[in-house]
């Protein structure tokens, strides 16, 4: 794979992206499985499993957890969108944008110089 130089801004934005996306995730790992207050359930054997599938009672989001929720959304969605939009883009084409997109995506993998 070719390297690529990237603007430091758009090193900088998918750096952001990736560390709400983290942030998120983590959040979401705390959340109650349902936003709204749902009864638990337990659903029979599966078919060539003892596995007994069950969800306890739900509580729902609280307002809070709703709304950090919306906000680290929002967040990514606004990052994506700046990096998807932004001006390196169209000094590439075809097959090199794509392959530039997978390598920026994984420019913080490692802890060598950015590429």
């Amino acid at each position: 794979m070719p390297v690529y130089t990237f603007p430091q801004d758009l090193l900088d934005l998918q750096a952001a992206l990736v560390e709400v996306q983290k942030e998120h995730d983590l959040f979401a790992q705390i959340l109650s499985w349902s936003a709204e207050p749902m009864p638990g359930w337990k659903a029979d054997k599966q078919l060539h499993s003892d596995h007994e599938p069950e969800k306890p009672d739900s509580p729902g989001y609280t307002p809070e957890q709703a709304e950090r929720l919306a906000a680290y959304r929002a967040r990514i969605l606004d990052l994506t969108t700046q990096v998807i939009t932004h001006p390196y883009w169209t000094t590439l084409s075809g097959p090199d944008r794509v392959e530039a997109r997978t390598a920026l995506k994984h420019v913080h993998d490692t802890a060598g110089p950015a590429a």
